[in-house]
C-alpha cells in the first residue's frame, strides 16, 4: 500500500504540465533515435547531458526514462522496415519482422512489435513499483564488503558476457578503470595521472568520457565506412492486427516480461540477451514451428515485449543500488551524479518525489509511444532519408558544444577527441563499449567500498568476505568464471561419446560394404 500511494503521489508529480511535456519529447527523441541506425539511446542521453544542466531534476530524468524506452518502440521500425537495426535490442525483430514485411504483411509485424512493447513495458514497470522498495530497504544493510562484491559481480558479468572474448571485455574495463584513476586520491589527496595538470586533478567527467565513447567514436566508426547511399523502407499502412493475430501474440507479449525483467536488473547482457532468449521460447512453444525464418508473427511479439521489460528491470538495480547494467543505465547514472544525487538504497527516501516521479512517468510514457507509433509509423520510416554525413556531422557539432559545456575548458574539448579515438579503436578491434563506461563510473566507487572494508578488518583480506551476503556473490563469480571451462569440459565428453559410436557404425559400414562386394562378385 505504500508503493501504491507513493505512486499516486508520483503521478501527481508526472501530470504537471511541464513534467507531460518533458515525457513527449522524451518519447518523441527516443522514438527517432531508434529509428536511425546506430544512434542507440545511450549516445542521445550522453548528448543530452550537458545540455539539461539548467534543467530540474525531475524534468531530465522524465526525458531520459522517454528516450530509453522510446528507443526500444522506434528501434522495431527500421529492423522491420529495413533489416537494419536501428538499436541493439532490436536485433532480433529483424529476423522475423523483416520477412513479415517482404510478403506484404509489415503493418502486423509493426503493430506485433508496438503491442510487445506496450505489454512488457506496463508489466515491467510494475513490476519495479513492487519490486523497487523492497530491493531497497534489504539494500540499507549491505556494507562495504557487500557492496565491493557486487561491483566486482558487476565487472566480472560485463565482461564475461558482452564482446566476442572474455579478453576483450577485460580490456575495455581496464581501460575505464584507468580512466577513472585520473586525478586526486580521494583519500590521500596526492595526483594520479594527471600528468601535472592541475585541470584534470578533478578527475575526467564522466560525461565528457560517455559522450566520447559513444558519440565521437560512433561517429568516426562510421565515417571510416560511409556510405552515401541509403537504404529504401519498405511502404507500410496503418499499423493493425486481425483475431488470428491477436490470438498468436497475446502469449508472447505475456511471457516476454517473465523473460526480461529478471535479467534486465541483472548485469547479464541487457536486452540484447533476453530478446534472443525470448525468440527461441516462443519458437519451442510455437505451433507454427515452420513459419519461423520466413515470418513468424510470435518471433516480433514475444523478444520486443521481453526487451521493454528489461529495461524497466534495469532501472531497478540502478535505482535501489546505483549498478548499472547496461549502457544507457551507466550514462543515466552519470547524469544523476551530475545533479548531485547518490542512486542507491536511500534515494526512495531522500528523493522521493524524484524516484516516484519518474516511475510514473513511464506509465505515461508508453501510453503515449503507443498512441504515437501506431499512426505514425510510416513517418518514422521516413528518417531513414537523411544522408548519413549529415546526420553524423550534426552530433560531432553537439558532441563538441556540450563536451565544452561542463567546464567551459578548452582541454576538454581535447579529452573529448582522445576519447574519441579510444572509442573508435575499440570498434576497430572488437572492444565493447559498455565495460569501460561501467569502470569509469563504478571503479572509483569500488576502489573506495573496498578500502572501507580493508580499514573495517585492520588491513585482513578476510574482511572482504566476512558476511554471508558477500560469501554468496563471490561464489557466484566463481561459477561465471568456470561455466566456460565447465561446459568445454562437458561438451568434449559427449564429443568423445559420439566419436566412439560413429567409429563402431563406421566398421560396420565398413563390413557391409564388404558384403555387397561379395554378393556383385558371385552374381557375376
Amino acid at each position: 500500500m505504500d508503493s501504491l500511494n507513493s505512486l499516486i503521489d508520483g503521478f501527481g508529480t508526472a501530470l504537471t504540465p511541464m513534467n507531460l511535456l518533458w515525457a513527449a519529447v522524451g518519447v518523441l527523441l527516443g522514438t527517432a533515435i531508434g529509428v536511425l541506425p546506430g544512434i542507440g539511446p545511450a549516445m542521445a542521453v550522453a548528448l543530452l547531458l550537458p545540455v539539461t544542466y539548467g534543467l530540474e531534476p525531475t524534468g531530465a530524468f522524465i526525458m531520459f526514462a522517454g528516450i530509453y524506452y522510446g528507443a526500444m518502440f522506434g528501434g522495431s521500425t527500421t529492423s522491420i522496415l529495413l533489416n537494419t537495426p536501428g538499436e541493439s535490442a532490436a536485433v532480433v525483430a529483424a529476423i522475423e519482422g523483416n520477412p513479415m514485411a517482404k510478403s506484404g504483411r509489415g503493418a502486423q509485424a509493426l503493430a506485433a512489435a508496438a503491442g510487445g512493447h506496450f505489454a512488457g513495458g506496463m508489466i515491467g514497470t510494475t513490476l519495479l513499483v513492487l519490486l523497487a522498495p523492497a530491493v531497497a530497504a534489504l539494500a540499507v544493510d549491505i556494507g562495504a564488503p557487500d557492496y565491493f562484491a557486487i561491483m566486482v559481480l558487476a565487472f566480472i558479468a560485463v565482461t564475461s558476457v558482452l564482446g566476442s572474448s572474455r579478453i576483450r571485455g577485460l580490456a575495455s574495463l581496464l581501460i575505464g578503470l584507468t580512466v577513472g584513476l585520473v586525478g586526486l586520491d580521494q583519500m590521500t589527496g596526492q595526483q594520479r595521472l594527471t600528468f601535472g595538470s592541475l585541470q584534470l586533478a578533478d578527475g575526467i567527467d564522466v560525461v565528457i568520457v560517455a559522450v566520447g565513447l559513444f558519440a565521437i567514436g560512433e561517429a568516426l566508426w562510421v565515417a571510416a565506412h560511409l556510405r552515401r547511399t541509403s537504404g529504401e523502407a519498405i511502404p507500410v499502412g496503418r499499423p493493425w492486427l486481425g483475431k488470428d493475430d491477436l490470438r498468436r501474440t497475446w502469449r508472447p507479449w505475456l511471457r516476454g516480461p517473465l523473460i526480461g525483467f529478471p535479467f534486465g536488473a541483472i548485469p547479464a547482457g541487457g536486452a540484447d540477451m533476453t530478446t534472443f532468449l525470448s525468440y527461441v521460447t516462443e519458437k519451442r512453444l510455437s505451433k507454427h514451428k515452420d513459419e519461423f525464418g520466413k515470418g513468424a508473427i510470435e518471433g516480433v511479439a514475444g523478444p520486443e515485449s521481453a526487451a521493454t521489460a528489461s529495461a524497466a528491470g534495469t532501472l531497478v538495480s540502478m535505482l535501489t543500488l546505483g549498478l548499472p547494467t547496461t549502457a544507457i543505465a551507466a550514462v543515466m547514472l552519470a547524469a544523476f551524479q551530475q545533479y548531485g544525487i547518490q542512486p542507491g538504497p536511500l534515494l526512495f527516501e531522500r528523493e522521493s518525489e524524484l524516484v516516484w516521479g519518474l516511475i510514473a512517468s513511464l506509465f505515461i510514457g508508453l501510453a503515449l509511444l503507443l498512441a504515437l507509433n501506431l499512426p505514425l509509423a510510416p513517418v518514422w520510416a521516413k528518417l531513414l532519408r537523411i544522408p548519413r554525413p549529415y546526420l553524423y556531422a550534426g552530433i560531432l557539432f553537439f558532441a563538441a558544444v556540450g563536451a565544452y559545456a561542463v567546464g567551459g575548458e578548452a582541454l576538454d574539448l581535447v579529452i573529448l577527441l582522445i576519447i574519441g579515438l579510444i572509442g573508435f579503436g575499440m570498434r576497430r578491434y572488437g572492444l565493447p563499449v559498455l565495460p569501460a563506461v561501467i569502470g569509469v563510473i563504478l571503479g572509483p566507487a569500488a576502489e573506495q567500498q573496498l578500502r572501507r572494508a580493508l580499514q573495517i578488518s585492520d588491513g585482513s583480506v578476510t574482511g572482504l568476505v566476512n558476511t554471508p551476503f558477500s560469501v554468496t556473490v563471490y561464489a557466484v563469480i566463481v561459477l561465471l568464471l568456470a561455466w566456460p571451462g565447465v561446459r568445454k569440459l562437458i561438451a568434449r565428453g559427449r564429443g568423445r561419446g559420439r566419436g566412439d559410436g560413429n567409429g563402431d557404425g563406421g566398421n560396420e559400414g565398413d563390413g557391409g560394404g564388404d558384403r555387397d562386394g561379395d554378393r556383385r562378385e558371385v552374381t557375376a
